[in-house]
């Protein structure tokens, strides 16, 4: 995919759900707001890794020049 939001990020649902959890957290602080979040993100990185060895699996070089080319949850960062 090198259209639209894929041509930025490959992980646009799981940002979507990073930017979900993070958000809760700063519009409730609480300890438990910040557990969830850092549970939430370590286990959508995790996911996020998982599918790429998938991906490079069954597509190969053609995926890894795709993730040369773009980032994991943040357009120019990350």
């Amino acid at each position: 995919m090198t259209s639209g939001i894929y041509r930025y990020i490959r992980h646009p649902l799981y940002s979507s759900l990073l930017f979900l959890a993070w958000g809760a957290l700063l519009k409730a602080p609480a300890p438990a707001s910040a557990a969830l979040a850092v549970l939430a993100s370590a286990a959508l990185v995790a996911t996020a890794r998982a599918e790429e060895r998938e991906n490079t699996a069954k597509f190969g070089e053609e995926y890894t020049r795709y993730m040369r080319a773009t980032k994991r949850f943040l357009p120019l960062v990350f």
